[in-house]
């Protein structure tokens, strides 16, 4: 069957317009090793059996093997590595999906199932060869790991200054047969040493005993602490509110998930000083000081303010799925997270003009938003 190149040509322009918002084919391949690559963690958390077992039962995660790493030993044994004396750290190797599960996630998990406090050992099993460490694959993995400790040492949750060290991958070596998988091959004996071992005993006193069966994440207990230390609330009105406050375009984007036109929006060329806030609620999501012009026309940061009050989630609107960005209270719809940004983050959230209200610098003490003044003053 022919086709005639005039018929095809606005179906073209709508392409190149739509890539420059949703990401191009090129990048959604790259973006977060998705279309079927992997990506890799690597754990440290004392016995690999106990972190073996606790990283499995996680949503998204293909497959955890147990090994050692951070040692000059080639093909070390299990031996070797009890004795101290190789440098190697018992370690987990995470296999995830991370269309499914984010690298952060897969800490979260991991850091509700160990003792990152002790450096000497971990519980029972001494030495070490069993201290905690995250060993990261890449500058990305680093930065994340390096903010969501700081966010968990400001928790305070574990009651102690996190001890875990966080170092560069080098090589892995694989452990013995007989040690992957050894709660499923030999779970008598694999119950009996968790129990006797206090690992869960020390997690029910920080996590409360009821962990297991109502789960709460450190990400959510940050951002829960950083909405009590806010001390404002945020409401949402009704859906007739809306439709009266509310512009045909404000509520097409952020009722019913729409996109404005890129170069005729708002606030995709604003340089002035000063914050963006939720146009329903006013929470505050993103700085002028983090915006920058990524040639897409709309407007770009490389971060919220604070991510309590942003929610990501995936959407499988498009052909490949994509990071969707709503406000926490508002549950707005604003835009979509890329990682094809700039440094510091490497991260491009492209929102939508009509999602925000801004806020010049000069006014943010008479609209109540004084505490950002710190971020106009550095």
């Amino acid at each position: 069957m022919k086709f005639k190149l005039s018929l095809l040509l606005p179906f073209f322009a709508m392409v190149l317009v739509m890539t420059s918002f949703f990401g191009t084919a090129e990048q959604s391949k790259t973006e977060s090793s998705t279309n079927g690559r992997n990506e890799v963690a690597t754990l440290a958390g004392g016995c690999f059996w106990c972190t073996e077992s606790d990283l499995e039962k996680l949503p998204g995660v293909i497959d955890v093997v147990s090994g050692y790493a951070g040692g000059q030993v080639k093909n070390p044994t299990y031996k070797q590595v009890s004795s101290g004396k190789t440098e190697h750290i018992e370690v987990i190797q995470v296999t995830f999906d991370p269309e499914k599960v984010t690298y952060e996630q897969v800490l979260d998990q991991f850091f509700r199932h160990i003792d990152p406090t002790d450096d000497k050992g971990s519980f029972v099993d001494r030495g070490p060869q069993y201290r905690p460490a995250i060993f990261y694959h890449s500058d990305t993995q680093k930065q994340i790991a390096t903010q969501f400790m700081a966010d968990i040492e400001k928790l305070g949750v574990f009651n102690k200054p996190l001890k875990t060290e966080l170092r560069p991958f080098q090589s892995f070596w694989l452990a013995e047969d007989y040690h992957q998988d050894y709660y499923k091959r030999n779970s008598v004996r694999y119950k009996y040493y968790r129990y006797s071992s206090g690992r869960d005993s020390y997690l029910d006193d920080i996590f409360g005993s009821d962990r297991k069966s109502n789960p709460v994440t450190l990400r959510q207990m940050i951002d829960e602490q950083a909405l009590l230390s806010h001390g404002k609330t945020y409401i949402k009105p009704s859906d007739k509110q809306l439709r009266q406050t509310l512009t045909q375009m404000q509520y097409y984007v952020t009722q019913e998930d729409g996109t404005e036109r890129a170069f005729k929006n708002e606030f995709w060329d604003n340089k002035a000083e000063g914050i963006y806030v939720d146009v329903i609620t006013g929470e505050p999501l993103f700085s002028s000081t983090d915006k920058y012009r990524s040639g897409t026309g709309w407007p770009s940061f490389t971060k919220p303010i604070n991510d309590a009050f942003v929610v990501t989630q995936t959407d499988y609107k498009m052909v490949y799925p994509r990071t969707e960005v709503r406000s926490r209270f508002g549950d707005s719809h604003l835009g979509h997270v890329f990682k094809d940004g700039p440094e510091p983050t490497g991260l491009r959230y492209c929102m939508n003009s009509a999602a925000m209200r801004f806020i010049a610098k000069e006014e943010l003490n008479n609209e109540g938003y004084e505490e950002y003044m710190s971020l106009f003053n550095e």
